[in-house]
């Protein structure tokens, strides 16, 4: 209801919905409404007690029971009404409309996913890549106006899908990507780094992140690793790096009768370590599945967009709405005092 629309003697004031949209500002001067019946009871108990009585005798049979005699009721019900609207407006009847003006300043973060033949190796469920797709899709699914970017590499690393907010677009080029995408084989951290940094050169971002995926050892490439994180750096991209898989024996494959077949892996942290540390962000080392999602669940804390919030209130109030109405009623009240319907004997 728009109190520039409704008129203050509309009806309306005194409907259920109207009363329970209200907020109150002297909530408690409510309560003395249950006061008001008490003070007019208290009355009448009085006046039937310390009023003069003047006997008549007169027969049963004369007396006769007229509904005109309620309209002497009529000033008691105004004063009534009066009061009760008084102390109705004393409560401050109010109406506030809360406007929320909420903004983000997203991160732009590309993430680059090793897709080498090693990626193959079993020590994750089903296998490292499988398990690199599955976080990287659930770490997708948790951020908000975020700008997300893909880069696959192996012998070679090129830009699988561009920063983008389309997350369902960025799910599906996850699904799709295999080992088989890239024919150079090896593992070109390098390259992969220098294309990131081709990506995310020009971006005006307030942070930028780049999530790097490997097995560790750089293989393959024409650029330096760490010469490609140092570059990253200078456009203001922070690095966080994550070595995933075992050393050891690890399960690679099956042989003829199904059996896994048991290939000797070994892991190169230092450039991977000192990538990070370049870049500012933070090493990784993830050797299965809970520990690969723990990582990414980590970086999703570390790097939140920043939420900005104003706020508008606007507060209307009503209180003139019901002491117009008893102004009303009392002035109501002041003229049938002076009319027959007012009890003058009383009075």
């Amino acid at each position: 209801m728009d109190k520039d629309l409704t008129p203050w003697y509309s009806p309306e004031w005194f409907f259920p919905s109207t009363l329970r949209s209200f907020t109150w500002e002297n909530s408690w001067m409510l309560w003395f409404l249950l006061a008001v019946p008490v003070v007019f009871l208290v009355r009448w108990f009085i006046r039937q007690n310390t009023n003069q009585k003047l006997s008549v005798a007169i027969t049963r049979q004369d007396l006769h029971a007229s509904p005109l005699a309620l309209l002497r009721l009529i000033p008691d019900v105004l004063m009534f009404l009066t009061l009760a609207l008084l102390i109705t407006g004393l409560a401050r009847p109010q109406k506030s409309n809360e406007k929320v003006e909420q903004w983000t300043e997203g991160i732009d973060i590309m993430i680059a996913l090793d897709i080498s033949q090693s990626m193959l190796i079993e020590d994750f469920v089903p296998n490292r890549l499988e398990a690199a797709k599955e976080v990287a899709k659930n770490f997708i699914d948790g951020r908000v106006q975020d700008r997300i970017g893909l880069v696959v590499f192996a012998g070679d690393a090129f830009s699988m899908a561009p920063l983008t907010t389309d997350y369902d677009l960025l799910r599906a080029y996850l699904k799709d990507i295999t080992y088989e995408m890239i024919e150079s084989k090896g593992t070109a951290i390098g390259s992969a780094m220098a294309v990131v940094t081709n990506r995310m050169g020009e971006s005006d971002a307030k942070s930028k992140v780049c999530i790097l995926l490997s097995d560790g050892d750089n293989t393959a490439g024409n650029i330096d690793p760490i010469t490609a994180a140092e570059l990253a750096t200078a456009y203001g991209i922070k690095i966080y790096t994550i070595v995933v898989g075992k050393e050891g024996m690890v399960p690679y494959g099956k042989d003829f009768f199904g059996r896994p077949n048991m290939v000797e892996n070994t892991i190169d942290e230092s450039t991977m370590r000192k990538m990070a540390s370049i870049g500012g962000g933070e090493f990784f080392r993830a050797t299965d599945n809970r520990a690969l999602e723990q990582v990414f669940a980590r970086i999703n804390q570390y790097e939140k967009a920043e939420i900005k919030e104003t706020r508008f209130k606007d507060t209307s109030d009503y209180y003139y709405i019901y002491v117009s109405w008893a102004v009303a009623f009392f002035l109501l009240w002041l003229l049938l005092k002076s009319t027959f319907i007012s009890n003058i004997l009383q009075d």
